[in-house]
């Protein structure tokens, strides 16, 4: 089954009319992004804005994508996802990452950019054994633990979701998480991560885990290429102070037959979890257009089931 959700990055679009626009259009989640400080300070904390979306629409599912663990104490983290799902269980997947476009962000939270691949693998490895609820007593190169506690344990359990482009992050999706978010590349190399991801689980002893691999894709909605990348472009070298011709290849632009058609080849390649970036003139055209673009994957053959 094909899951679907957007953030809607337009002009007019504020959290809440975000939310319940998202909702009223049948898709799956809301993605919230995270930041601390972020090239010119700006940022949102992404547990904060989906516990926003969670309490704002019952009906959907929060997508963050994804959350600097890095810059975190992962005792913090898993009291965080505790709380979470005590008031909204079974609602939220949590993606993580190491970031590092902003070596800044990590220097002022006092944390040395080199270091935070390794202090990814070692928050995650805490944060997955506390969130079983049982004591965990951990002394690695970060954080020393001793009968550390927190409770109650999610039920049902949050998808945890590796997000980063280097086959470092693919093995490290395979060895600790349930699954791999991509951005930034091509349909072959989706279906070459994904079986990386694979090949990393069995050498872990991870056998028969039910992956929950998603794409993360920057779209510009409009009439045309011309009106979608008006949107986009803008929207993208703001955030990430980068010509936007360095995404441009990974971007789709267009009406929403036009951004289907981009996504079908990742479909084909075994995605069934699409996190839209969705920038247009408005909000309503932003989010009936990713709907529209919902619609049209779901009418993929691959995506029937057999009666």
């Amino acid at each position: 089954m094909l899951s679907l959700g957007m953030a809607a990055i337009t002009p007019d679009a504020t959290p809440s009319t975000s939310t319940r626009a998202i909702a009223a259009a049948g898709l799956d989640h809301v993605v919230c992004g995270d930041h601390v400080s972020f090239i010119v300070g700006t940022g949102f904390d992404g547990l904060i804005g989906a516990t926003h979306e969670l309490a704002t629409e019952p009906s959907l599912r929060a997508f963050v994508a994804v959350y600097l663990l890095p810059l975190r104490h992962p005792v913090l983290v898993a009291r965080q996802l505790s709380s979470v799902s005590e008031r909204y269980p079974g609602r939220l997947t949590f993606g993580v990452g190491v970031g590092g476009e902003d070596p800044h962000e990590f220097e002022i939270c006092g944390i040395d950019p080199r270091s935070r691949g390794r202090r990814m693998d070692e928050s995650l490895g805490v944060l997955r054994a506390l969130l079983a609820g049982e004591p965990v007593t951990h002394h690695g190169e970060f954080f020393d633990l001793d009968e550390a506690l927190i409770r109650p344990a999610p039920q049902p359990a949050i998808p945890i979701i590796v997000g980063g482009r280097s086959d470092f992050a693919l093995r490290r999706a395979g060895r600790l998480s349930d699954g791999w978010i991509g951005i930034w590349n091509s349909a072959r190399r989706f279906e070459e991560a994904t079986a990386i991801v694979d090949d990393a689980a069995e050498a872990a002893g991870r056998r028969n885990v039910e992956w929950q691999h998603a794409m993360q894709v920057w779209c510009g909605i409009g009439n045309d290429p011309a009106a979608g990348r008006a949107s986009l472009a803008p929207a993208m070298e703001g955030m990430y102070n980068i010509p936007f011709e360095r995404f441009e290849r990974y971007s789709p632009c267009g009406t929403a037959e036009t951004i289907a058609e981009f996504l079908a080849p990742y479909v084909a390649a075994g995605c069934r979890r699409f996190n839209l970036l969705a920038c247009a003139a408005h909000q309503d055209t932003a989010v009936a257009g990713v709907s529209e673009i919902r619609r049209r994957l779901i009418d993929i053959p691959s995506l029937v089931r057999p009666s």
